[in-house]
């Protein structure tokens, strides 16, 4: 019997990777939202891995609560990652996935590119995907790895924010309204050229974001999430003086 995994957050993305860890061996503790950090701690002191499957607005809460035997053994898989939400908890080395599979409520999981995944139990992850024929990638260091969380926001970002002017698909919104969606782009690249203190290479973005379109045409551009999305990039924007021509054109449209 292999060590047991602690899974913080039981929704849709944490189900698909509970369901992938016992099927690799290991017993599954789910922690949700209503259980006490530290009690579960005391029952599983020494876990293989702590997966924290909660949505991006709650992450820095639970990294903060975190009992610090656990501390060492977080996985995060967030959208909207970047290092600063770890670092600025105290975390400097945790195990980080950039999940790129959807699974909706009585769906099945749907893969749009490989998962690709960084830090010292990221074969953990990849191997409980890789269990439920969920393709996924290991990354050799810690610069694929912001390449790859910034590629995720790009997508993520500018297909939302663009999907509240044209909806329609990630397909069409790039052979429709390239041009919108490159300027949206141009905005979030400003933004996390800014979060991550990083000098980004604009035009490899773009295109790995084509490949992610291209990976699943007919994904719908607006999720529930995107009014809020635009709100807290209009937010880093303004706290950092940042120009975003685009996303303020949007949100006074809306």
């Amino acid at each position: 019997m292999n060590n047991p995994i602690v899974v913080i957050g039981i929704g849709e993305i944490g189900s698909v990777f509970a369901r992938g860890f016992l099927r690799t061996g290991h017993p599954v503790y789910p922690v949700t939202r209503d259980m006490n950090l530290q009690d579960a701690a005391q029952h599983t002191p020494d876990p293989e891995l702590v997966l924290i499957a909660v949505g991006e607005t709650a992450l820095p809460e639970i990294l903060a609560q975190l009992p610090e035997q656990w501390r060492a053994k977080v996985a995060l898989i967030q959208n909207e990652l970047l290092p600063v939400d770890w670092k600025t908890q105290g975390y400097n080395n945790p195990t980080v996935m950039s999940v790129w599979f959807e699974k909706k409520p009585g769906q099945d999981v749907k893969v749009v590119v490989p998962s690709p995944a960084y830090g010292p139990h990221s074969r953990v992850l990849i191997e409980a995907l890789q269990a439920l024929n969920i393709p996924a990638i290991q990354l050799e260091d810690e610069a694929r790895l912001l390449f790859e969380l910034v590629r995720k926001n790009y997508y993520i970002l500018t297909t939302n924010i663009a999907g509240l002017r044209v909806a329609g698909t990630v397909s069409e919104l790039w052979h429709k309204h390239e041009e919108l969606a490159r300027s949206v782009a141009a905005d979030v690249h400003r933004i996390q050229s800014h979060l991550t203190g990083e000098k980004l290479d604009h035009e490899k973005l773009i295109a790995a974001m084509v490949t992610a379109f291209e990976g699943d045409p007919d994904h719908q551009c607006m999720g529930r999430s995107a009014p809020a999305r635009l709100d807290r990039a209009l937010d880093i924007a303004a706290k950092a003086h940042l120009d975003v021509p685009a996303l303020q054109t949007i949100k006074q449209s809306l």
